[in-house]
């Protein structure tokens, strides 16, 4: 099956605006979808959405058809989110230093609580998954993106996207299991 998004990728790489924005416009709210579920934050998920963007325009003249469009932009995102969840543990890691131990456990309490008041069951045990396992089942079940697609967007072989997609499925079920019983 041919990418539907080539022909716009060749308008925007000659420097069509038009094309850009309606790749932009067929493609933004997916991001936002899948960006949601790595950082846990509708505002952050945006904003990432939107940097993942403007670095795809960036590096519009590198990209090489070896893949689909969108899977190279679910690869750009993966990565914008990576530097974002580093940089927003970096942030914490520098809070923590500064604050005693006692104001710090109870803000941690405050955010505890809110999460669970904010996030559905799903989001809580996805957020429970380690970054590699989270991403592919991700793409996976939430987006829907093929193995070759996702390998491609992480730049794994299919055989690690197999046992992270199992691993982390596995891990779910275990997670739900847990709270169903502490019910």
């Amino acid at each position: 099956m041919a990418d539907a998004d080539l022909e716009l990728v060749a308008r925007a790489r000659k420097g069509d605006l038009d094309a850009f924005g309606d790749l932009v416009q067929r493609h933004q709210a997916l991001l936002v979808r899948y960006l949601m579920h790595m950082v846990s934050n509708p505002a952050d998920a945006e904003d990432v959405a939107q940097e993942a963007l403007i670095r795809a325009y960036k590096a519009l003249k590198d990209f090489r058809g070896q893949s689909a469009f969108k899977t190279w932009l679910y690869q750009i995102a993966t990565n914008a989110a990576r530097t974002h969840l580093d940089k927003r543990r970096q942030r914490r890691e520098d809070q923590a230093a500064d604050v005693e131990r006692e104001d710090l456990e109870m803000v941690s309490g405050e955010q505890v609580e809110r999460r669970i008041v904010a996030h559905d069951q799903l989001r809580r045990a996805l957020a429970q998954l380690p970054d590699e396992w989270r991403e592919a089942v991700v793409l996976r079940d939430i987006e829907g993106l093929e193995y070759r697609e996702i390998a491609a967007a992480l730049q794994i072989p299919i055989g690690t996207v197999e046992s992270r997609i199992f691993r982390g499925r596995q891990r779910l079920k275990q997670i739900v299991t847990s709270k169903e019983n502490d019910k």
